[in-house]
């Protein structure tokens, strides 16, 4: 989750942070499989039996007993329940959702939500709540070039249960409470550079009242893809009467509807690789969840983390599948199709997805739910898993990348610890990332792909298969 930022300021944004920082290392050396991330993809292209980029190899067991991760990785605690921010004011617990902007001078703008409810010893504390007996909220975190903490402060305040969310094209966050209770489940915008403006206050009606849990957004069209963390749950898109994507144009309203598939009234039904087209049935949103049960809409187990990459809008199920260990789904606006991507049948390859984000280079990073298992587990486009981190504390939540791709910012919900973690990352790979959302031919018929070749459509931005297509009509590849 990124976006521009570059025309909003917040005086006094570079004012020193009221708190320390711990960093620890993990190892000290490379990677284990993506310093020939080219020639994996290439010999994948050509039916060589590899796993893709495969991961980042076994994890380092933590001396302080915190954050497991792979050999050459490190990490910094940035910010911790109970800690003072920058105005005295003491760090709110439950951290969840967040998104990363791009913020001015190198700095990276982090907003992240708070899943607290009622009462909490670490409310978040506002001085302009929607709903002065909440708890719950946002608040924004600005980080240095260096991974230091630079500032620290509330932006919203007075919600319940601020669980997921979703980035906006320009520049906000949509914090959304997954509830329904004392009048709470909307979803609010949040300007982390403007904190606690009326916008961040005044609940977008018409993206529904149900328990939400995240959303995103597809920056074609400006329309909204919602998950509900809720049993039956729905699938909904939420498109805005102005889609101009700019401050604003969200609380003009739009039309909330629910997915639909006519041969299958529950997703429980597909197997592994179906698709099926999608009919999206309008909703009052003021009782979308009973509203789209009632117009047979398709029903999931209870829907998690959502993101939109490349075309595609990527959505977990935490409980769903044969054995109740989740499953990965994936929606593709331009040919309206659903499919199931992937589902777990084995608790060590993956148990109750959560989270969501795809990284740089295409790989989908998944947070599990503190099912047992508390890991950031990579899911590569051939349908494989490998393990990145893992604690033995709380789930991980919130997963999103700085702009520049460098930093990884995740938090560790129990403990209220949100990190910076960076190491030898792969390098940002546009068309892997276009290959993780688009089907690639069996590996019998695919090309023989080059070096040059992945070199070439790399640097143009385009797929493999794209690049491969222009060589065999004459196009030289230099």
């Amino acid at each position: 989750m990124n976006g521009g930022n570059n025309g909003i300021n917040r005086r006094n944004f570079l004012k020193a942070g009221g708190m320390g920082t711990l960093a620890l290392t993990i190892g000290s050396t490379g990677l284990f499989s993506l310093a020939n991330a080219s020639k994996s993809f290439a010999a994948e292209a050509t039916g060589n039996p590899t796993s893709g980029f495969g991961g980042y190899g076994p994890l380092v067991k933590d001396p302080n007993g915190i954050l497991d991760l792979p050999k050459g990785f490190h990490y910094k605690m940035l910010s911790k329940k109970g800690d003072l921010m920058s105005n005295g004011d003491k760090v709110p617990a439950a951290h969840d959702g967040m998104a990363a902007f791009r913020g001015e001078k190198n700095t990276t703008i982090l907003v992240r939500n708070h899943e607290n409810s009622t009462n909490s010893d670490f409310p978040v504390n506002g001085k302009n709540p929607w709903n002065t007996g909440a708890a719950g909220g946002t608040t924004t975190l600005i980080v240095g070039p260096n991974r230091e903490l630079i500032d620290h402060y509330v932006s919203s305040s007075g919600t319940i249960r601020n669980c997921a969310g979703g980035a906006t094209t320009w520049g906000t966050w949509l914090t959304m409470e997954e509830t329904r209770n004392m009048g709470h489940g909307f979803v609010f915008e949040v300007n982390p550079l403007d904190p606690e403006n009326e916008m961040s206050r005044t609940p977008i009606r018409d993206m529904g009242y149900f328990s939400h849990e995240a959303g995103h957004v597809d920056p074609s069209t400006g329309i909204w893809y919602l998950t509900e963390d809720a049993s039956p749950s729905f699938f909904y898109r939420f498109t805005p009467n102005d889609r101009s994507q700019t401050l604003g144009s969200l609380q003009k309203g739009g039309i909330l509807e629910a997915a639909a598939i006519e041969e299958l009234p529950k997703a429980s039904q597909m197997a592994t690789g179906q698709k099926f087209g999608v009919v999206w049935k309008k909703l009052n949103p003021e009782i979308a969840q009973s509203d789209a049960q009632a117009k047979g809409c398709i029903q999931f187990s209870r829907l998690e983390g959502a993101y939109f990459s490349e075309g595609t809008l990527w959505f977990d199920d935490t409980s769903a599948g044969t054995k109740r260990l989740g499953r990965v789904y994936r929606y593709t606006p331009a040919t309206n199709t659903l499919e199931l991507f992937y589902e777990s049948t084995d608790k060590n390859d993956l148990e109750a997805p959560d989270n969501i984000t795809i990284t740089p280079w295409g790989d989908l990073w998944v947070a599990e739910d503190g099912g047992g298992n508390n890991r950031i587990i990579g899911l590569t486009p051939e349908g494989n898993v490998y393990t990145f981190a893992d604690n033995i504390h709380s789930e991980f939540a919130g997963p999103t990348f700085s702009p520049d791709g460098n930093t990884f910012f995740v938090n560790i919900q129990g403990l209220g610890i949100t990190f910076a973690i960076w190491g030898p990352f792969a390098r940002r790979n546009s068309a892997r990332r276009r290959a993780m959302n688009n089907a690639q031919p069996p590996a019998n018929f695919a090309p023989i792909v080059s070096d040059k070749l992945t070199a070439f459509a790399e640097e143009q931005g385009m797929s493999i298969l794209e690049a491969a297509a222009l060589s065999r009509h004459g196009m030289p590849i230099i």
